[in-house]
């Protein structure tokens, strides 16, 4: 059954009262979040590990080249990454930066049945940013950025979120952002801006086909994205989520070329 009729069988079981309408409805197999009725996530009940949406493949790539130790999220939403990546090995240290508490509240209750340990820490991702920055403290090898913003207002915000996170990127590590619901002209003004902010990172990005998501990587220049081995020592995936992902992402460098 495709996800969209598991989403129209579901049944509400949260319902904030905050002014983005936090809702999380549930069927017999998966569990989902909403805000303001767009869908952020979705847990599959029965393994809440598994990836459920086309664009967490995407998001992941980096995986096939490194083995991350510790990472920054920014935007927990339902955890779906923070859930696969505290599973695949118990040497990765997943920190999550989240505004809402309602957001954390609901995390907690509904979306982390197994108690994978997750530190979350309460606070807006820009300024925590811009802190970590002043205190070099709280350097990651692995940036994730996935932040819930309104159109609206979001594409200015976006451009200082995407400074400060150039500002927390070291040379060895890489970056990885969620660019939703942008139109082309946005999108290539933030992949510009990226190219003038750094000159130490390979950038790629996704297009995620039938979904309003845009994936772009920062990945640090020494690393052979052109020469993927069959199979690498240097990665925390099992040998056929491997083979799946590299395969992924040779046929979008063909395309790309």
């Amino acid at each position: 059954m495709k996800l969209v009729q598991h989403v129209n069988q579901g049944r509400l079981v949260y319902l904030s009262q905050t002014t983005d309408q936090i809702t999380i409805s549930e069927n017999e197999y998966y569990r989902w979040l909403a805000f303001d009725d767009v869908i952020q996530s979705v847990m599959h009940l029965r393994r809440p590990e598994k990836l459920t949406l086309p664009h967490h493949y995407a998001a992941l790539i980096p995986l096939l080249f490194f083995k991350p130790n510790d990472i920054i999220e920014l935007g927990l939403g339902g955890g779906n990454l923070s859930r696969f990546l505290s599973a695949l090995h118990a040497d990765i240290s997943v920190t999550s930066i989240e505004l809402s508490q309602d957001v954390i509240d609901c995390f907690k209750r509904y979306f982390n049945p197994k108690k994978h340990q997750i530190e979350i820490k309460n606070s807006e991702a820009l300024a925590w940013l811009q802190q970590a920055a002043l205190s070099s403290t709280e350097a990651a090898d692995w940036l994730i950025c996935d932040v819930y913003q309104h159109h609206a207002n979001s594409f200015k915000n976006r451009i200082a979120l995407l400074t400060a996170l150039i500002d927390n990127l070291q040379d060895d590590a890489c970056l990885t952002l969620n660019l939703p619901d942008l139109d082309d002209q946005e999108i290539n003004l933030c992949l510009t801006i990226l190219r003038q902010l750094q000159n130490t990172h390979h950038i790629i990005y996704f297009h995620i086909p039938r979904y309003l998501n845009v994936i772009v990587h920062l990945l640090p220049k020494h690393w052979m994205i052109d020469n993927l081995k069959k199979r690498s020592k240097t990665t925390y995936l099992t040998p056929v989520q491997y083979l799946r992902w590299r395969e992924f992402f040779s046929h979008h460098m063909k395309a790309n070329k």
